[in-house]
Parts: structure tokens; sequence; C-alpha cells
């Protein structure tokens, strides 16, 4: 099996759009409905942030770095649709990196 892979983004919701926002980038949203298309995609968490109103994350889960793109290759057509169609929701967003996960050595 291949390693993990996850990446991180910020965004910075419009307060008129938080609950449309929770909608299509929920673990139930458009996005993880999208990203179930492929056989790699493992989940989505949307963490709200305590602190700074109208701040969330997104992490999503894949097998592998491998699979997340051949499904970004796969689908790029309706991610960038998508992407656009969400784009109004928010005042701003920010790739945070991707991660591996560290697995102890036996």
């Amino acid at each position: 099996m291949d390693d993990f892979y996850a990446y991180l983004w910020e965004f910075q919701v419009d307060p008129d759009f938080e609950t449309e926002f929770v909608r299509q980038y929920g673990p139930a949203g458009t996005w993880a409905q999208l990203f179930r298309q492929s056989p790699d995609y493992i989940e989505t968490l949307l963490l709200k942030d305590n602190q700074v109103p109208g701040r969330y994350l997104t992490l999503d889960r894949w097998r592998s770095e491998t699979g997340y793109l051949a499904f970004k290759f796969a689908y790029a057509a309706e991610y960038a649709r998508l992407d656009l169609a969400c784009a109004r929701l928010t005042r701003s967003e920010r790739a945070m990196g991707a991660y591996g996960e560290l697995r102890p050595t036996d």
C-alpha cells in the first residue's frame, strides 16, 4: 500500500454563505461526492476555527499522492467547474500544504 497523503486548505468564508460553504465542503458535501469517484479517496474533514469567525480548514485524505493526481487528471473538467461555482462562497482560500503520514518504525 502506498503512503497516506493529505492536503490542507484554509478558507475565509463570507458570513452570508457559511451554510452553503459547509454543504459544499463538508464530509458529505459536493466536493467529497466528486472525490468519491476515486477508489483512492479516503475522507474529507471540515474544521471550523473557534477563535476566528468564518475561518475553516479542509483536510482531504487519499491513499497516495499518485492516486490523488490520477483523480485530478481524470476529473479535471468537473473539478474546475466545481471550483468556479464555489468561488463566490469565500473571501479567500489558501493551500497550506500536502502531507504524508509519519509511521512508527519497527
